[in-house]
């Protein structure tokens, strides 16, 4: 099911308007700056035969690494999710219309050195 055309993400706080994205948000149960206008987020129902509907589970930001199955092998290498000189964590990731060079993210990994890992060339 998608919440595409409806005001789901906004009710969950994982979309946010022009307005609320230029300041502080409300995500992940905290109000912070937030660099996008949409946020990761999962959540959870259960529709019983009465048809009455419960919220069972909600996860947000890093909660969701288990879903991210390229975080699984990250994890494993010598460096990493190499996140550390990016401005947030997983500003790597975009849509896949929205790689330009004009991207903060992108100028970001684009500006950061690879380190030589010990190699000799």
């Amino acid at each position: 099911m998608s919440s595409f055309g409806s005001d789901f993400n906004f009710d969950f706080h994982v979309s946010f308007g022009d307005a609320e994205a230029r300041g502080k948000v409300y995500y992940n149960y905290e109000v912070a700056e937030f660099p996008s206008q949409e946020a990761p987020g999962a959540s959870v129902f259960f529709k019983d035969t009465d048809g009455s509907v419960y919220h069972t589970y909600s996860s947000y930001g890093r909660g969701l690494d288990m879903f991210l199955g390229a975080y699984h092998f990250l994890d494993i290498v010598p460096k990493g999710r190499d996140e550390d000189a990016l401005p947030w964590s997983m500003a790597w990731v975009r849509h896949h219309d929205r790689y330009d060079e004009s991207n903060e993210a992108a100028s970001a990994i684009a500006a950061a050195k690879p380190a030589d890992c010990g190699r000799s060339d």
